[in-house]
């Protein structure tokens, strides 16, 4: 075990090289985005009109997007083209409008607005994605934590507060390859959130699966679909599910999109028509065309993907496991998919070791952004994204913050003495 004395002389040494290096947002390379490039000039004047009959350049085609759009990403949810919506950049931005039109005039089987209830509550799994807790705190919902196991989602602590308390209208949650811990729902836990008993009649699963097909392995395994379980548990109306091209082609230019069951699309849909008159078809043909055409479809393109993402990867699991690996001073997650690695120090000491990182030139996701309001009560969650650097600095980023978290621990426990 190195000494506080060794372990100031590295970092100091290290905090000398002058670094600037990022691995705090999950954002791919420019080598994942030129596998996209194609998107740029698919779409020509040849094009304005679509198989379905859809003019691109007009207003007509409704807020649920063109039809070809619909039956290319009902795929990657695992559902039927009229369960979908495709919308416009982000799919954050459509939970956004479910969430806000559920507080002004409630979902199907709302008794009355959500905005009703002094505070509204949701159920949230941590650690998780900011974005999220941003979301909801600045929408007034009182988040309800509960942790991620292997298998999703803490089943006893959900099912305990969704039937004990009317207040509590949902769970907002990352079913596979959640950010950042990286686990995928288990068969049994999509069963249960389908069939649990519920204090609010219109309790919802909102189901962000924005990694749905972003897999580093070859052959993962497939999670039941919430959708159908919820059909088949009598609860056809209780799951919205969530994704987005974001960091399938371009994060700056892709698609957002939607499924839930033909009833609340059709009650959600005359919400979105009061708010604007359909989305960007220019945009959604662009990625038809592009997508159908790139060899092996979806697939194909996440295999490619995958091939620049995995050493990455594998690059800071070899890093985090030889400065780590024997020390017990962190336990972090290994990932089969999706963008991020999540790692929880052994003492109390997050907070100083990203503080010690952003001297030394490396940026990391704040400590606490994995928790609601940003505060990890533990002090020791830290979300790594190694997705976004060269090979050669993230290896270099790596080495910084495991040298942090060693030097963070050893001046905790000089402290202690």
């Amino acid at each position: 075990m190195e000494s506080l004395k060794d372990l100031q002389l590295r970092y100091e040494s290290l905090k000398g090289l002058g670094l600037k290096l990022n691995i705090e947002r999950g954002q791919p390379g420019d080598d994942n985005f030129d596998l996209s490039n194609g998107l740029l000039n698919i779409v020509t004047e040849k094009d304005v009109k679509t198989n379905s009959g859809f003019d691109i350049r007009n207003y007509p085609g409704g807020v649920l997007g063109l039809p070809e759009a619909r039956e290319l990403f009902s795929g990657i949810l695992g559902v039927k083209a009229e369960e979908t919506m495709v919308g416009n950049n982000a799919s954050l931005l459509i939970l956004s409008q479910i969430l806000m039109w559920a507080l002004l005039r409630g979902l199907v089987g709302s008794p009355a607005p959500w905005c009703t209830i002094n505070k509204p509550k949701m159920i949230v799994t941590v650690p998780g994605y900011d974005r999220h807790f941003t979301l909801l705190a600045e929408l007034g919902f009182e988040m309800i934590p509960v942790r991620m196991s292997k298998d999703g989602p803490d089943m006893a602590a959900v099912e305990k507060a969704a039937a004990t308390d009317p207040a509590v209208k949902g769970i907002l949650f990352v079913p596979t390859y959640s950010n950042p811990s990286g686990e995928t729902v288990s068969d049994e836990t999509v069963d249960r959130l389908a069939a649990m008993k519920t204090a609010a009649s219109d309790f919802t699963i909102f189901a962000d699966d924005a990694y749905v097909v972003h897999h580093l392995i070859d052959n993962p395994g497939k999670p039941k679909n919430l959708l159908r379980a919820c059909e088949e548990a009598g609860h056809p109306n209780r799951v919205y599910l969530f994704s987005s091209t974001s960091k399938i082609t371009f994060s700056s230019a892709g698609l957002g999109f939607m499924a839930t069951s033909t009833t609340n699309l059709a009650f959600i849909a005359k919400f979105f028509g009061a708010m604007f008159i359909g989305p960007n078809k220019v945009e959604q043909l662009r990625h038809v065309k592009f997508l159908s055409a790139f060899p092996g479809g979806v697939a194909g393109l996440m295999k490619e993907h995958a091939k620049r993402l995995k050493p990455k990867f594998d690059t800071a699991q070899k890093v985090l496991s030889k400065e780590l690996g024997a020390t017990g001073l962190a336990s972090w997650s290994r990932p089969e998919g999706g963008y991020f690695i999540s790692l929880d120090t052994a003492k109390p000491v997050a907070k100083r070791a990203v503080a010690l990182c952003k001297e030394a030139g490396v940026a990391v996701t704040p400590a606490g952004a994995t928790f609601p309001h940003g505060k990890d009560p533990n002090n020791a969650n830290i979300r790594i994204s190694p997705t976004r650097p060269p090979v050669v600095e993230l290896e270099k980023a790596m080495e910084v913050l495991a040298v942090c978290i060693k030097l963070a621990s050893a001046e905790y426990d000089n402290a202690a003495k």
